[in-house]
């Protein structure tokens, strides 16, 4: 008989323990030198790759060159969600200007440059330090800030001169004349498309990282996010007492609890429209079920297990995030819940065996076996796109 830490695993593991909060940045991107359109696209694309998913792209403006004599500009602004800290935000978009020639002058004066990108608004967060202020000083006398800034999103509030960014433009002082582009820049997150895939089971052994990708996913490209629940379970109190005697009773509340919430969860969305991602699928229920029943009461849960869930929509995808045993040991030592520091290497190579072994039964179309045992998809980014890439072949 399995020990009690696999249950608890099902039980008290809360949704989002291990995602961290998405940031929303805004930034202003500007060129006036060479192919100036083409600039803006190269940092767009290098912006997406580095630093998080781009949510929105302005429209692109062609403005006069302000505080010196230099060519006409065109600038545009970016609403992204990122994972990373305003200085890594700056530290990253500083790294891309160098990358495409941006050379800053020694003293306070503005000069021509390839491409120019400032960080404009972190969340709602106020910084002032030498290296990054924010919001950015001057966005209420910037007009060509101001008009792309307003329509990404017109419900921004200035932090610190509490005022709508449709007031602050409506009332700046600038007077410069601005002119709208009929040419859009292109959002590289057409490139990773996951939309014609309406419903993505995310799978994976204890640790894989199920739940930080399906988040990550639904996330960037604005899915439906369905994440396992957990809640108190009447039966764990006497399995802890007499787990052979109540072994049964409890995975049979766990297979209730799981085809209530997929029946209840699926069913309000429309899976012809809707892109639903989900950190778990059905089958999961029998796979640990095998590990932890005797023989005669598996063959009955898996008869009433088929009887429940035959009516349940398939994934169009179902992704299975495979570690090494090493590497998940790892995962679970990192993440520090006390009730999974019992498990052992055996109870690991159990669940994927039967992982596999659900595997083999399935169409390998809708198949995705993904190995992240030498990638880290959490804390870099190009990881993560390689992964989708994966994942949409």
């Amino acid at each position: 008989m399995v020990s009690i830490f696999v249950f608890l695993n099902f039980v008290l593991k809360p949704n989002y323990t291990s995602i961290k909060q998405y940031n929303d940045i805004y930034l202003s991107l500007g060129s006036n030198l060479g192919n100036r359109f083409q600039y803006l696209q190269e940092a767009v694309n290098a912006i997406f790759e580095e630093l998080g998913a781009i949510h929105k792209i302005s429209s692109v403006y062609e403005t006069p060159a302000l505080g010196f004599e230099g060519d006409a500009f065109l600038n545009c602004v970016l609403w992204v969600r990122s994972l990373r800290s305003a200085k890594k935000a700056l530290t990253i978009v500083q790294k891309i200007e160098k990358a495409m020639g941006r050379v800053r002058s020694s003293t306070s004066e503005y000069t021509s440059r390839t491409i120019d990108i400032d960080i404009l608004l972190y969340n709602d967060d106020i910084m002032n330090d030498k290296t990054l202020v924010v919001p950015h000083p001057h966005i209420s006398d910037r007009k060509f800030v101001l008009q792309p800034l307003a329509e990404v999103n017109s419900l921004i509030v200035h932090p610190v001169l509490r005022h709508n960014v449709i007031k602050m433009l409506s009332q700046t002082t600038d007077t410069s004349e601005l002119t709208k582009l009929s040419k859009w820049l292109r959002n590289p997150r057409q490139d990773y498309d996951i939309s014609k895939l309406n419903y993505i089971a995310i799978e994976g052994n204890i640790g894989a990282g199920k739940t930080s990708l399906a988040t990550k996913m639904a996330t960037d490209f604005n899915a439906k996010l369905i994440l396992e629940r957990f809640k108190d379970n009447p039966f764990l109190p006497k399995f802890y007492e007499d787990q052979s005697r109540y072994a049964f009773p409890l995975e049979m509340s766990f297979l209730a609890d799981r085809y209530q919430q997929l029946l209840e969860d699926i069913t309000q969305f429309d899976l012809f429209k809707d892109c639903v991602i989900a950190d778990y699928d059905a089958y999961k229920s029998l796979i640990f079920a095998k590990v932890t029943l005797a023989d005669e009461e598996f063959n009955l849960y898996k008869k009433l297990f088929n009887l429940m869930h035959k009516e349940l929509p398939k994934p169009d995808v179902y992704v299975y995030l495979y570690q090494n045993t090493e590497r998940l040991l790892e995962n679970i030592q990192k993440r520090g819940r006390s009730y999974e520091k019992g498990i052992e290497p055996e109870y690991l190579k159990q669940i994927n065996e039967g992982y596999f072994d659900f595997i083999k039964t399935q169409p390998q179309e809708r198949v995705k076996i993904i190995d992240v045992s030498e990638i880290d998809f959490v804390k870099n980014r190009k990881d993560y796109l390689a992964l989708l890439k994966q994942l949409l072949a």
